[in-house]
This record gives structure tokens, sequence and C-alpha cells, in this order.
């Protein structure tokens, strides 16, 4: 659910002496006007958008908080809305979840080569740089985890995969919808209490997600019961900037198999019977060379 009701006053319009016309608000505390007229075309979501998506160049983002914070990054959740047309009201809004890459002080980006084999680094000085581990090297990583994470959503979309609508990436932050009622996050699978049918469901749909990744020779790489969202019945996939190549990554089908693992692992826990290898063989077969 997409909230777009009003919910944060501006800060007090102007108006110019003897004009009648109402002039832009300015953003006020914890306020930016919208990042996206700053973004190429390759740094926005797939076309067609979708309706909620607030793209006008007026529109101002709220920092509402934080939802979530992680090792490699905190998810944070904004509201992007367009003045109203009287003074401290909204026109259309719609809320965000920003995902911020951390800098090198505080992330931690040990894990990137496991999922980075087989990919490329266009320029050499970043090349070396993330391979000496150098504080340079750590901010360069924390642009590429950004745009890793953007693009691996995007091309999920387009393949029809149940993952966040990517909204745009911006240097180390990527803006994504927000999935969740109002301002309530939607719980991860691993808090879900489901009923056997509600379970088997919610099997059935992880299945084929992880089915149309394989078909495009894809996995998520790091799946589990913990970057699964379950929303009105819906699963959804979340962390994605590791999704990995499991042909051109020399460890792309261990990284499928662990996947199969994780997610049979926890379903058997819950009494609904998976067998891990069996699943690993079907995906096996799925996959595009």
């Amino acid at each position: 659910m997409r909230a777009h009701a009003a919910s944060h006053a501006f800060t007090t319009p102007r108006f110019d002496a003897g004009d009648l016309a109402f002039q832009t608000a300015e953003p006020g505390e914890d306020q930016r006007w919208s990042t996206w007229p700053a973004t190429t075309p390759s740094e926005r979501g797939p076309q067609p958008r979708p309706d909620w998506l607030v793209t006008d160049a007026a529109a101002i983002d709220t920092e509402l908080g934080v939802v979530k914070t992680g090792k490699e990054a905190d998810l944070n959740l904004i509201e992007r809305a367009v003045p109203g047309a009287e003074p401290g009201t909204l026109g259309r809004s719609v809320l965000l979840a920003a995902k911020r890459y951390r800098g090198s002080d505080h992330s931690d980006f040990h894990r990137s080569s496991v999922y980075t084999e087989g990919r490329g680094t266009r320029r050499s000085r970043d090349a070396r740089a993330l391979a000496k581990g150098t504080t340079f090297g750590r901010e360069v990583a924390r642009v590429q985890w950004a745009y890793a994470e953007f693009e691996a959503l995007t091309r999920l979309t387009e393949l029809g995969a149940s993952v966040p609508y990517p909204v745009q990436v911006n240097g180390t932050e990527v803006l994504m919808e927000f999935i969740g009622d109002g301002r309530v996050a939607a719980p991860r699978l691993a808090q879900v209490r489901a009923k056997p049918d509600e379970l088997r469901e919610l099997f059935h749909q992880i299945v084929e997600f992880m089915r149309t990744l394989a078909r495009s020779g894809l996995a998520h790489g790091d799946l589990s019961p913990y970057n699964l969202l379950v929303h009105d019945g819906r699963m959804v996939a979340i962390d994605l900037p590791q999704v990995v190549d499991v042909v051109s990554n020399p460890q792309g089908f261990d990284l499928l198999h662990r996947d199969c693992v994780n997610v049979c692992d926890w379903f058997t826990r819950q009494r609904l019977e998976c067998d891990a290898e069996q699943l690993f063989g079907e995906l096996v077969g799925e996959v595009g060379f």
C-alpha cells in the first residue's frame, strides 16, 4: 500500500508583492528538493512507470525516519510530495524507501568479492583501489553496490519478478517502492506466523521468484527469510545488490544451492516439506546459458 495522504507541512511559501501567482514552497528542516531531475534516464526506473510515482521537478522529499539499519546500508522512509495549491498543503505524494549505502568508516564490504567475480570494473583506477581496499576503494564499492542494486531491481522488474519498483539511483542512494501499510513496513518472512495453506502459497511464490531468475541465468545469492517481505499475501524479495550470474560467477551455482538450502530449511522448520536438493536440481534445469 502506498500513502498519498498529506502528512507533513511545508515551510511557509513565498508571495511576491502584487503577484497573485502562488510561489513554490522552499524545503524546510529534514527536507530537500526531489533528486529526480538530477538523475539521467539510465538512473531512473523502467518504463512503463507506475501511476503512483511522483516525478515533478517541484516535488520535495521529506525525511520520515529510519526503517532499518544494516552493516552496508540503512533504509530510510521519505515522502516525495508536490506542494498543494494552498499554503502548507500537499498535492500528489508517495512514500518511498531510500536505501543509503554507508560511508567507509561504517560499512563492511568484505563479502563483496564473492558476488562480484565475473563483473567488470570500467576504470582501472577504481579496480586497483577496490583490490587494495583503500579508503577510496571502499567509497567506490558503496557507489557500485548502489548501482548494482538498482540495476538488479530494474532487470528483475522487467522480468516480472516480485521486487520493489526501482524509482532511481543517485550516488549511494537507491530510491524504491516502499512495501508496507501506511508508514509501517511489511514484515519479513521470518516474522510471519502463517497457516499451512498460507505457507504453501508463500513457498510457491518464492520458488516462482527463484525460477524467474534462474531462467535468466541469475540467482539472488543471499536469499533467506530475512530478505523476503510478505505484504497482503504477496512475497516481495529485497536486498538485491549481490544478484549473481550463475554461469559467469565461479561460485554462482554454489550460491544458488545455498539459496535453496536457506529457503527449504526455514520452511521445513515450519513443518512444510521441502527438499533443497530437488529444488536446486529443478532450478539448474531452468538456468539459461
